[in-house]
């Protein structure tokens, strides 16, 4: 693995959330009241949390997206400040809400999340067009599915037009168009939502028309790639690794670092793989990212 003493430049464009947390002995069942045995709320978002996760391994952050003005938006606004996380591109919105997300988790390390967008939603194309002069210097774009769908294609173009690499965690799973899919760099997909994210269902017919940009995870923490000649898969879990929220994103930022330090591929893997470990090992997506030094002897 190698880091240079360049700084990357990366521009996430996604969403922000407050989670808030129950902690149950089990899930419910339906028409089953369980009774929480605490509350916790933390910093999430998918977007929100790859801003922190890249900032925190050394990369040079610009986040693109937008917030309520109430005070979940502000609270998040400061914590990316906090991050050392450019925010002058947040539009901040007066019909939203800002967003959160529902999270009930059993003592088994299973979760049951619904997602409100509220003001995820507002992000519009002209938001993402406003920060146009910082694609063209930056190494990287990073997406994900939590925004309207016109905004994720709309940057993609923006990005590629500026020769801008762009990364995509297709989660929560929608429906890509081809020429997305086409344009991006690399995609991260979970592995029981390949169907919905490509329209088939053959996983390793789908792997092997992408080689070296689709990369399947599932909650082991094992990624699957096709690398062109042959199946690659890459596993490296813990007894202790009972907090998954957010390991996609761990993993997504782990392989963007990497990518923009022109590691290989199969580094860049291991190096996710190692950024999502740690994320595991410790309650809310973002309160467990690591920072550079915590994996960079890994």
């Amino acid at each position: 693995m190698n880091i240079t003493s360049e700084q990357p430049k990366i521009i996430v464009v996604g969403s922000s959330s407050i989670d808030l947390v129950l902690n149950t002995d089990h899930l419910p069942q339906p028409n089953e009241t369980v009774m929480a045995n605490k509350s916790e709320s933390f910093f999430g978002g998918k977007g929100a949390n790859q801003a922190v996760g890249t900032a925190r391994l050394g990369a040079s952050v610009y986040f693109i997206g937008c917030v309520g003005m109430d005070p979940f938006g502000q609270q998040i606004l400061r914590n990316m400040v906090d991050e050392g996380i450019n925010v002058g591109f947040v539009a901040e919105n007066q019909e939203s809400s800002t967003g959160t997300a529902y999270v009930t988790s059993s003592a088994e390390g299973i979760n049951s999340i619904v997602v409100v967008p509220a003001s995820n939603y507002a992000l519009k194309t002209k938001h993402v067009a406003n920060a146009e002069k910082y694609f063209a210097t930056a190494d990287l774009v990073l997406l994900q599915l939590e925004i309207p769908m016109e905004v994720v294609e709309f940057t993609v173009d923006l990005a590629k037009n500026n020769q801008t690499q762009v990364g995509i965690y297709a989660s929560p799973a929608k429906k890509l168009s081809q020429e997305v899919i086409e344009k991006a760099d690399f995609i991260v997909a979970k592995s029981n939502e390949l169907s919905i994210v490509f329209g088939e269902d053959q996983r390793e017919e789908i792997l092997r028309k992408y080689p070296n940009k689709l990369f399947v995870r599932d909650d082991t923490n094992s990624t699957t790639y096709f690398n062109g000649s042959e199946m690659k898969y890459y596993r490296n879990d813990h007894d202790s690794m009972l907090h998954k929220m957010g390991m996609g994103d761990a993993f997504t930022s782990g392989f963007a670092v990497a990518l923009c330090h022109q590691n290989s591929i199969d580094h860049c893997v291991r190096f996710g793989n190692e950024v999502s470990l740690k994320v595991a090992k410790n309650r809310g997506s973002q309160s467990g990212l690591p920072y550079l030094k915590d994996v960079i002897g890994q």
